[in-house]
């Protein structure tokens, strides 16, 4: 394990040295949250080094112009250090661009698909990718996600943090489809 987070909390979990996935946070969906919590668990199983990534939005953010959040997201992963993965959670997804320039595998879980930068990146990144959302996300578009050419998992009636509302039975449901299918990709993927 390395040095602890602000909270105590580890941020990296040793496996493979040759295998590190970064895992990347939403705007409020840290990595200690239930999405990207078993998925480093998944990671893990696995044998990948875990390295989460923990980070502040900047006040102001949301005045942000499209491209200065790009930016900042990339910057935040350029400097989560090297990694052959990346897991992220929705405002990770504007990193899409530097992922497709590295060629680097990739799940996102709830992508922002009304970005069009995003949904370009995501086309043309050459590694493999899966993508899951939901389709009461306002933030998700199936065709969009379709016209990437990449797996996919549509959760229906699923909202941004990939639940249901007023349904806590039914949200586990989903997160458990959603574990299941990224350990599935996780392990297709050859080292």
């Amino acid at each position: 394990m390395s040095a602890p987070a602000a909270l105590g909390l580890p941020t990296r979990y040793d496996g493979d040295p040759d295998r590190v996935a970064l895992v990347v946070p939403g705007v409020g969906y840290s990595p200690a949250r239930p999405l990207l919590h078993f998925a480093g668990s998944v990671l893990l199983r696995h044998g990948w080094t875990v390295q989460e990534l923990w980070w502040q939005i900047p006040d102001g953010f949301r005045e942000f112009t499209e491209e200065r959040r790009i930016a900042w997201v990339e910057r935040q992963v350029a400097e989560g250090g090297a990694c052959r993965l990346l897991v992220g959670k929705s405002l990770a997804s504007f990193a899409a661009g530097l992922v497709a320039d590295r060629a680097l595998a990739a799940a996102w879980l709830t992508p922002v698909l009304t970005v069009d930068p995003v949904v370009r990146a995501l086309r043309r990144t050459p590694a493999p990718t899966l993508l899951i959302g939901g389709s009461a996300d306002k933030l998700w578009d199936r065709d969009l996600a379709d016209s990437t050419g990449h797996p996919l998992l549509e959760l229906p009636a699923a909202d941004h943090g990939l639940e249901l509302p007023d349904d806590p039975l039914g949200s586990v449901d989903l997160l458990r489809e959603a574990v299941t299918r990224l350990d599935s990709f996780v392990g297709g993927l050859n080292g």
